[in-house]
């Protein structure tokens, strides 16, 4: 028998967006996440380097967070900090 204790077990509606765009040097295939779980933020998933972080408009404007979060040079992260700002 299993004794697994939930801390949540939900199902919810979500808005997924699926983009590529190609930047300066690397090409970006995400997926988007919209749903009311992030307190306003969006999950963004690289599908290429399969990595994810929960970006909000705070986060796009933290010196090196996209940097960290998805190990892209400053370049790249430019790039997609131009197109989130877009979106976020």
């Amino acid at each position: 028998m299993d004794n697994r204790i939930f801390l949540y077990d939900d199902v919810i509606n979500a808005k997924t967006r699926f983009v590529s765009f190609a930047g300066e040097n690397i090409r970006f295939d995400l997926g988007i996440i919209t749903t009311d779980r992030f307190y306003g933020k969006q999950m963004v998933l690289d599908l290429q380097s399969n990595r994810f972080a929960i970006i909000g408009e705070d986060d796009l404007a933290e010196e090196g967070y996209l940097e960290y979060a998805f190990q892209l040079s400053p370049e790249d992260a430019a790039d997609l900090r131009s197109f989130l700002e877009q979106i976020v």
